[in-house]
């Protein structure tokens, strides 16, 4: 083919899934899958319908069977029957529905979204207008959940989540195969890459449409060939069964029941034991929840972040772009410790709100049960900022870089089960006995590449993690028995969640000196962060290197972009008595 002067030439040729979403990110206006009147709405009318056609099979089978018609008095079916008026009932119903599904239509035709090269827009309402706007440059994460009848019809629910109350914008529903695609696209587009004709990955072949909807169905929620997955963590379920059973929800339930037991032997009253069945029911349902939602379930990393699917009949799966996570909990019960089992959580700047799905208010959970190994693994995905690639340079080979990564996280991987300053940890003074008489051989802090680890808990114990470009602000108090004790305790502020990054009974002057060293690492690390514009870092490395690598490579600018994090502006406010309690914001 070829193209005179001054015409214009076509745009390149997409393949595989970028193809399929390439429309969808045109910057025009679209709507959302024809079936969405009938997911959102048209369930309720079908249910309605159902109800009145059953209650007129009496007289279907007495208009088909004359003298076997109803019998029963103050029938007001039997009433609309004798009197023969049952022909405009029923035109009154049908033009009933026949408006409701019009306003369906109509706001089906009125809900609108596009997705430019900055923004993802969603317009709705008829007659109260809706206009929500995510700047792509602030996504925290994008979830794609199908729940049984929309995943029967081939449809999904996207939710892009953003920082905020109620802030995220939902897209429901889509086709299944286009919300897979269309995530793929805008996390493209919120990366930085200049050339993305192919990045969206190969997809799967199409083997006609019966073919297709049966794979979805039956399908596995995450083929390794079609998201590109360099590494993936799955959770057994035998071992997530036990540790429900062993969980501190089960030892409540347990205490509960003997103490009603022992109430009957005491007093004869069998009543009580009526009680237990609510009781019983209750508990039972939330364990099948848990338990259903948490099969399947996977940590996989790909090139645009950590993806983190569930599910079994009603699926769900998040991809959180690199650096939304802004600390990490990894924590490990009593019950779990003779099996070494721990549990990973993280806190994310997003609310979902009341309108938001209960998928998206529980994906704090990384790992809801693993190993010490699957939790290396798992932090190795999620925080590849903690490794020594930050003091090793941009311009080092893959596999010094790797080798960083490895000994970072082997700092991470010795500071779970460790005591006293074994690790390089600054831990609790022996007079911290007097306000930890458990845990002040445990308590401790210490710095690595990125980020401050917070040693905790010697019954339940819990290494806490905070990238250092996250940090929102650090703050030292001391109490009047602290005072006394020289002690102090120090919190590093992080966006809301279930991570709480406070530690106490350290020594006073130590405490000092960890609030300098995050106030100095953190702007330093804050002005150093590209992490939002992860793919402009990739056009820098060397050939070859992982995507991983690629998310734990510093770039640092001249100035910190205006798109970017804001630069940190230390603000120290004056403290009292000896150890004063400094705060930096920014």
């Amino acid at each position: 083919m070829t193209f005179r002067p001054g015409s214009v030439p076509p745009p390149p040729r997409l393949h595989g899934n970028a193809a399929a979403a390439a429309p969808l990110t045109d910057g025009e206006w679209h709507r959302l899958h024809p079936l969405t009147p009938l997911l959102k709405g048209g369930i309720f009318l079908i249910v309605v319908l159902g109800y009145l056609l059953n209650s007129l099979r009496d007289q279907v089978v007495a208009f088909l069977i004359p003298g076997s018609g109803p019998q029963e008095d103050g029938d007001p079916v039997r009433f609309v029957w004798e009197h023969g008026v049952l022909g405009w009932v029923l035109l009154g119903i049908v033009v009933l529905l026949l408006v409701l599904i019009g306003l369906f239509w109509l706001s089906w035709r009125m809900h609108e979204f596009r997705v430019t090269g900055e923004i993802v827009e969603v317009r709705s309402g008829v007659v109260f207008r809706n206009h929500r706007k995510a700047r792509l440059d602030r996504i925290q994460g994008i979830n794609i959940s199908r729940p049984l009848v929309p995943r029967l019809l081939g449809t999904a629910k996207l939710e892009i989540a953003q920082a905020g109350n109620d802030a995220n914008v939902q897209l429901a529903y889509l086709g299944a195969r286009a919300a897979d695609d269309l995530r793929q696209r805008i996390l493209v587009l919120a990366s930085g890459a200049k050339d993305d004709g192919g990045a969206a990955g190969p997809g799967r072949a199409s083997n006609g449409r019966l073919i297709d909807r049966v794979d979805e169905v039956f399908g596995p929620e995450l083929d390794p060939s079609v998201i590109s997955a360099t590494r993936i963590v799955r959770v057994h379920p035998g071992r997530l069964i036990a540790s429900m059973v062993l969980s501190g929800t089960t030892l409540v339930l347990l205490a509960v029941v003997a103490a009603m037991v022992v109430s009957v032997a005491l007093t004869g009253a069998y009543g009580v034991l009526f009680g237990l069945f609510p009781a019983v029911i209750g508990v039972g349902s939330y364990y099948v929840r848990k338990f259903s939602r948490s099969l399947q379930y996977t940590i996989a990393e790909t090139r645009d972040g950590i993806r983190i699917g569930f599910g079994l009949v009603s699926t769900s799966n998040e991809t959180l772009p690199p650096g939304r996570i802004h600390a990490v909990s990894v924590a490990q019960p009593l019950m779990w410790r003779p099996f070494g089992w721990w549990d990973v959580r993280i806190n994310r700047a997003t609310n979902a709100g009341n309108g938001a799905s209960k998928d998206q208010r529980t994906s704090s959970i990384v790992l809801p049960v693993g190993t010490a190994a699957d939790v290396r693994q798992v932090l190795d995905i999620i925080l590849p900022g903690l490794v020594g690639t930050a003091v090793v340079g941009p311009s080092a080979s893959q596999e010094q870089l790797r080798q960083g990564s490895a000994e970072a996280v082997d700092v991470v991987d010795d500071s779970l089960t460790t005591t006293r300053g074994r690790g390089g940890f600054t831990s609790s003074p022996t007079r911290g006995a007097w306000l930890r008489p458990l845990a002040f051989r445990r308590n401790g802090y210490r710095f690595v590449p990125g980020a401050v680890l917070l040693r905790l808990g010697a019954v339940w114990r819990s290494l806490v993690i905070v990238p250092l470009p996250r940090v929102q602000s650090v703050k030292v108090e001391q109490g009047p028995l602290e005072r006394v004790l020289r002690l102090a305790s120090v919190h590093v502020h992080t966006v809301s969640g279930p991570v709480s990054a406070r530690i106490g009974a350290l020594d006073a002057v130590d405490a000092q000196h960890f609030w300098s060293d995050v106030t100095r690492r953190a702007v330093e690390a804050a002005a150093a962060d590209t992490s939002h514009r992860w793919r402009e870092r990739e056009a820098r490395l060397p050939s070859g290197t992982s995507a991983a690598v690629a998310q734990a490579v510093p770039q640092v600018p001249p100035t910190v972009p205006a798109s970017g994090p804001p630069a940190a502006r230390p603000i120290v406010s004056a403290g009292w008595g000896d150890v004063p309690s400094p705060e930096v914001t920014r």
